[in-house]
This record gives structure tokens, C-alpha cells and sequence, in this order.
């Protein structure tokens, strides 16, 4: 059992109950709670980790329905702070007709009031007992939660816990590209373990092969390249393989890739040896996540995931 801190955003995602249709052709949606770091931090959980997560609400009815179901997942919220003026943060996502997501945008308010942006607070005290800090990189947008981003990679130096990013690109949350790159490059160069989509790595270093990007990526010691549903390349400690996607009954991808990575932090902390048995656990526990509506509910527990590749 590992200790995992997870610092980010928790949102509700307002997932279009029409597919295949415009934002502006959606009649109805359905609010479910997500943001990347609170979907890894709830998976790892089922998995039999603990997680303590480090984030930010508002003081409104969303913020205190995602804290509720934070605790209801048994996520330690020691480093969950509550805004008093800036709103929780709400992102409409619309399904194609085969179920893929596209994020739309956040309605009237400027990306930047959202509480998740105004994240100051990074308690010490929770990096003394644990092992990895899983981070994204939309905090890196705006800068009070970037400052807490560059706090928390330095607590985790000074305590010796292990990085993982998830890349998570995600435009809109940005100004542009041509500011996004240089800060996230920045962090990769100081994380143990990165995960990019296929598109990511492409965007930020032109190459795709995670052995190509070894050379960008000096302290890492697994590097895993997802494509959707086709294969996931991996580089861990020297390994080098491919993992095709699990064929399943997709009805929403969103929260996927969340449970690949809390699939590979909870085998690294388990202390699995083979590098093909890590990223076929994670690879099942996202293609499982895929068979229901949203990023949390979603999350296969541990023995789900063992029952679905004993059986596959």
C-alpha cells in the first residue's frame, strides 16, 4: 500500500446527455465530478492505496458536494482549501457518437476566476509520509497555483517523494501554446515518471517513442506514451515494450487515462517487477473505466481489475 498525494484541480464535469451534437445543440446535462488529479486520487483508492489530495473550491454548493464526495471516497482533504469568493469549476464536456470526449469551454466565467487557480496552500506535513506526488499540468496556467505547484515539487525533493506528471493537455485552459510549453517542459525535466497521450508528446518534443524522449527527460525512469485506444509504449527502468488497448463495450472515455495512471502508481508502490505486468494493469484499469459514465463512479476497483485480465 502506497501513500499518494494528488495536487490539482476537482470540478464538476457537465457531460453532454446528447452525443454527437454541438455545445450549443446540447438540451440537458449531466453534472459529474472530476478534474484529473481527483479522478487518480479516487481510482488509487479502489486500488488499496491511500490518497490525500491538494486542491481548491469554492465556497458554493458545487465546492461542497466535490469535498463531500472526496471524503465519501476516503480521499484525505487535509490540503483541500475552500475559496470565498472565486466559483468551483465547471467544464462542459461533449461525447462523440462513439463516445470520445471533446472538452468544451466554462460558460461566462474567464478561465482564470475558478477557484482551482486561486490553490495557495501546500501543507508540509503531508509529504512527510508519502511516497508519490502525482501532478498535472493545468495548474501550471495560472499563477497562484503554479507558485503551489513549484512549492509542492520542491516538498517532494526535500522528502524524497517520487513525481509523476500526466501531461493532460488541455487548451483551454491556456492563453496560448507558445506560454504552456516552456513551463511544462520545465516540470518534466524533474519528474520520475511522465505519461503522455500520443498527441502531447508530439506537441511538446516533435517525437513520440518513449525512448526518444529519454534524452529531453534526464531524471525519469519510466516514461509511458497512451493512444487512445490503440497501444500504450512504455521505457521503464530500461524495459521497453507495447501494450495494445483492451477491446470493451466504451460508452464514455473520460476519466480513461486517469485510471491508467493510478494503475501504474499503485503497481510501482506494489513493487511489481515486470514492466509488460504494470502497463497491462493500468492499460485494464482504463479500458474498464470506459464502461460507464464519468471519472469517478467509473473507477474499477483492484479485484475488478484482476477478475477482467485473469478473464480476458
Amino acid at each position: 500500500m502506497s501513500t499518494i498525494i494528488c495536487l490539482g484541480e476537482v470540478l464538476f464535469d457537465l457531460l453532454a446527455n446528447q452525443s454527437g451534437v454541438r455545445s450549443e445543440n446540447v438540451t440537458s446535462w449531466t453534472a459529474l465530478p472530476g478534474g484529473a488529479p481527483a479522478n487518480v486520487a479516487c481510482a488509487l483508492v479502489k486500488m488499496g492505496d491511500l490518497s490525500k489530495f491538494i486542491g481548491c473550491v469554492g465556497n458554493d454548493e458545487a465546492g461542497a458536494k466535490l469535498s463531500a464526495k472526496l471524503v465519501a471516497e476516503s480521499i484525505d482533504i487535509a490540503g483541500l482549501q475552500t475559496h470565498s469568493t472565486a466559483p468551483t469549476r465547471q467544464v462542459q464536456v461533449l461525447r462523440t457518437a462513439d463516445g470520445d470526449r471533446i472538452f468544451g469551454g466554462f460558460g461566462d466565467i474567464p478561465t482564470d476566476k475558478f477557484a482551482d487557480a486561486q490553490l495557495s496552500e501546500v501543507p508540509e506535513e503531508l509529504f512527510r509520509d508519502a511516497d508519490f506526488l502525482l501532478l498535472g499540468t493545468l495548474a501550471l496556467a495560472y499563477p497562484n497555483s503554479a507558485a503551489s505547484t513549484w512549492k509542492a515539487v520542491d516538498l517532494a525533493q526535500a522528502h524524497e517523494v517520487k513525481i509523476m506528471v500526466d501531461i493532460n493537455w488541455r487548451p483551454t485552459f491556456w492563453t496560448s501554446v507558445e506560454i504552456a510549453i516552456p513551463q511544462i517542459n520545465q516540470l518534466l525535466t524533474l519528474a520520475d515518471y511522465v505519461k503522455f497521450a500520443r498527441e502531447e508528446a508530439e506537441l511538446i518534443y516533435g517525437k513520440t517513442s518513449p525512448q526518444s524522449l529519454c534524452q529531453y527527460l534526464p531524471k525519469a525512469k519510466g516514461i509511458f506514451v497512451t493512444d487512445g485506444g490503440n497501444i500504450c509504449e512504455y521505457w521503464l527502468d530500461g524495459a521497453t515494450g507495447q501494450q495494445p488497448a483492451f477491446v470493451v463495450n466504451t460508452v464514455d472515455t473520460t476519466g480513461a487515462g486517469d485510471a491508467f495512471v493510478a494503475g501504474i502508481l499503485h503497481q510501482l508502490g506494489a513493487g511489481t517487477q515486470s514492466a509488460a505486468e504494470i502497463v497491462r494493469y493500468a492499460t485494464a484499469a482504463g479500458a474498464l473505466t470506459t464502461q460507464q459514465p464519468g471519472a469517478i463512479d467509473s473507477q474499477p476497483t483492484n479485484a475488478e481489475i484482476l477478475e477482467f485480465l485473469d478473464g480476458y
